[in-house]
């Protein structure tokens, strides 16, 4: 692993020191302990700390904690100005006249003279004084929504797309070369503290040559793509064929019927077992509609030995023609495979995985299904789409191909620091990926990078007019994300103790605009609100907006292991198309070559991009500079609430499991009444209330990572797998675990970890409630 680090226009290995720094420990409890004594004075309800910090990045000063507009106190000078105002002051200091009346009239007009002449004096030397000297323009502002405003109307459109097509002039090479072009664009801007973070890690390529997929009945062969195998096909679409493969498959061949089994749910399997022996042949599986890892998890248990996988084109969008594409995708859970769990630093242990699954996997088109089902054309209604399905009579033998290389690369991730002065040990992270993939994961990556530095742009604007965040602000552009979320993965597991403590939210860019007819916004519980407020915020005049419901699903990105393994909130604003049907949840696992989805066809004025970039900067912003944290621990309760919604097995441990949810929800309004609203009304806020406040905030949803769950679903049981279902997962799972093996005993060990995480979550709040009683009883 190697560190670059980027100021002005030198580079110089080390880890940064806003990661894990005592001097911001010390700086940070400083500045709460000047905060709190202004606090106490009287009339300090709206306070400002006057310039009387200044700290060694930059001629920052420390911005007001209360984010309305500050109004006018009862005495808003400091404590000296206070005393001299005072009429005891005045007369205890100034000196008592003489008892005898006469004065000379040559004294008074010597001392009158003497006056006028250092008044005049005193006028000239301030006017060159200021002259010379104007006024810093790094001059404090107040954090308000005035300031928010400021700050989004210079995110635009036309800008956006400028930087999206100078990112794509970018020549296809490997991930280093491009991180180091978009270090240099950010440093460009003025990000004072910007880093390159490498990481050697194990990655899965395509072979010399493509794979293959031969029909023994006809002897005829296939590319995934669908066309038929020979040298001029593959000399025109070499890369488009290389890069059609399931990352980390088994390799090699196997020869074996071919068993339909639609989206592999387990009323799927359990159709097909009852019919037909399953061991050792190739399913024909459908993308969407639950977790790609969790299907092929099942189909393995199940004894299959390969796989087939494609959309169903009645799940395809209408905007894109993706019939006679195949696609990538990887069967990595997340991270360095050969370091599963810990970071892949210089003398780490690296274990043999070349395969995560048993499976040979090969994604194929649409086109190519349509010849292995073999459907006739008169089935094909104009007025409705038909499924396919593979006929019932008949055997199809096919032979499956798969040769695939497993190699260590260096891949990249660009991290860059704004930082607070408030609470710089506290950070939003906002992360986007930048693509090292040849041309495959469409062109995403690129509307994803243009819209965090167009973001970051805007900001650096008002920060060299003096203004600065609360918290610190992460700029991340992670590497090998296509591969398993490779270098979000690896950046956290090295920093796994520090990002614990100090990350309060991840606020995600991953595929921003993948359609153009819906926004959708996904937050974690204790974010819906904010997300809402943003989105209503930012979409006064714009007739998508409105009416968009904020959802707590599971998503693609780097976000996974904020989410999954540090239980940081995360949320994340996308453009999708208007969903087909039911099924397409979960067909982003699937990355398309950059030429059937251009971004410019899908928002050709890149008013989608402006709007997300505004939407993303909103959030960030308050998140980073509310003196309270905004997340609603009352919406937590309530989401635990509905995911207990459903019929289970055995339903003797619900009515202890909805018991526990109840008093979960009572504490947490008691919690959001009795301590959020005092804090965040300024008349009552106390420095010692907001610091316990927001530690208790930042921890909120740590409590609902259980242990362990099935592959390719969230650890974090507060989010569903889509909008269709309001259970929590690992829930469902167990379910379809009892009707497939017709045991109960999975299903009570997930009630288990359900039932020991809501208690954990009512017992921290109530932990909290208790802190606060008694430090207020104490000031009593």
């Amino acid at each position: 692993m190697a560190y670059h680090k980027v100021n002005a226009d030198q580079r110089a290995q080390g880890h940064s020191p806003y990661l894990d720094n005592d001097e911001l420990q010390a700086t940070a409890l400083e500045l709460e302990w000047d905060m709190e004594k202004e606090l106490e004075e009287p009339g300090f309800d709206h306070f400002r700390l006057d310039g009387a910090i200044q700290h060694h990045l930059g001629n920052s000063q420390s911005p007001d904690l209360d984010l309305e507009p500050i109004q006018p106190s009862s005495s808003p000078k400091g404590r000296f100005q206070r005393l001299q105002e005072d009429p005891d002051y005045v007369s205890h200091y100034t000196r008592q006249a003489p008892k005898s009346n006469r004065c000379s009239f040559f004294q008074i007009l010597k001392v009158f003279c003497t006056a006028l002449i250092l008044f005049i004096f005193g006028i000239v030397i301030g006017y060159y004084a200021r002259k010379k000297c104007p006024s810093s323009p790094t001059s404090q502002e107040p954090n308000n929504p005035h300031i928010y405003h400021e700050i989004l109307k210079e995110i635009k459109a036309e800008n956006i797309q400028q930087i999206y097509r100078d990112l794509l002039q970018f020549p296809r090479e490997d991930d280093v070369d491009i991180a180091m072009k978009i270090l240099v664009q950010w440093s460009s801007q003025g990000l004072e503290d910007v880093r390159l973070v490498n990481y050697s890690v194990l990655l899965d390529l395509p072979g010399s040559s493509s794979n293959t997929v031969t029909l023994k009945n006809s002897g005829e062969c296939f590319y995934p793509s669908g066309q038929q195998c020979n040298r001029e096909t593959k000399m025109l679409h070499s890369q488009d064929l290389l890069y059609s493969y399931a990352a980390y498959s088994a390799k090699g061949t196997l020869e074996a019927e071919l068993v339909d089994i639609q989206y592999g749910t387990v009323e799927d399997l359990i159709r097909i077992q009852a019919i037909t022996n399953v061991t050792k042949k190739i399913a024909l599986l459908k993308l969407g509609q639950s977790p790609l890892l969790y299907k092929l998890s099942l189909l393995e248990d199940a004894g299959f030995g390969g796989v087939l996988l494609y959309i169903d084109p009645c799940d395809l969008p209408k905007t894109t023609d993706l019939a006679d594409k195949a696609f990538m995708v990887s069967l990595n859970g997340g991270g360095d495979p050969s370091t599963p769990g810990y970071a892949s630093i210089e003398g780490s242990y690296r274990q043999n995985r070349l395969n995560l699954s048993t499976l040979l996997v090969q994604p194929i088109s649409t086109v190519l299904a349509k010849k292995l089902v073999s459907l006739p054309e008169d089935t094909v209604q104009k007025d409705r789409c038909i499924p396919l399905q593979l006929p019932a009579t008949g055997k199809k033998i096919i032979s499956l191909n798969i040769q695939s290389v497993t190699t260590y690369k260096t891949i990249s991730n660009v991290i860059g620091y704004l930082k607070g002065t408030v609470f710089p040990d506290r950070y939003v992270i906002v992360g986007s990926h930048h693509n090292g993939l040849n041309t495959y994961g469409g062109q995403e990556w690129a509307s994803s990078t243009a819209i965090i530095t167009a973001f970051l742009q805007a900001l650096m604007l008002k920060v060299k007019r003096g203004w600065r965040p609360d918290r610190t602000i992460v700029f991340c552009s992670w590497g090998g994300t296509s591969f398993g979320n490779i270098g979000s993965y690896e950046w956290a597991e090295d920093l796994k103790r520090v990002l614990q403590r100090n990350v309060v939210a991840y606020v995600s860019l991953h595929d921003p605009v993948r359609g153009n007819s819906t926004l959708h916004p996904v937050a974690s519980p204790s974010l819906q609100q904010l997300a809402a407020e943003s989105q209503s915020f930012n979409c006064v005049e714009k007739t998508r907006c409105p009416g968009s419901n904020v959802s707590s699903v599971q998503i693609q990105g780097d976000s996974d292991y904020f989410i999954n393994h540090l239980g940081v909130p995360a949320t994340q604003f996308s453009y999708e198309d208007i969903k087909t049907s039911e099924n397409s949840s979960f067909l982003s696992e699937a990355l398309f070559p950059a030429h059937t989805t251009k971004t410019e066809e899908l928002d050709p004025s890149f008013s989608l991009h402006e709007t997300i970039a505004k939407l993303t900067g909103q959030v960030t912003l308050q998140i980073a500079n509310e003196p309270v944290l905004p997340f609603n621990a009352l919406d937590i309760a309530l989401e635990v609430q509905n995911g207990l919604k459903g019929n289970f097995c055995d339903e003797a441990d619900i009515p202890q499991l909805l018991a526990v949810a109840s008093r979960l929800r009572d504490t947490a309004e008691l919690f959001q009444s009795d301590e959020m609203r005092p804090a965040n009304d300024p008349k009552e806020r106390a420095p010692i209330r907001v610091r316990m406040l927001n530690d208790v905030l930042q921890s909120l949803e740590k409590s609902f990572l259980v242990h362990r769950a099935p592959p390719g679903l969230y650890r974090n049981i507060l989010y569903r797998l889509d909008e269709r279902t309001s259970q929590f997962s690992v829930l469902l799972e167990a379910l379809e675990h009892c009707k497939l093996h017709q045991s109960n005993e999975t299903i009570q060990a997930a009630l288990s970890e359900v039932l020991n995480s809501i208690n954990s979550a009512q017992v921290y709040f109530k932990a909290g409630l208790d802190v606060f009683e008694t430090t207020l009883a104490g000031k009593k």
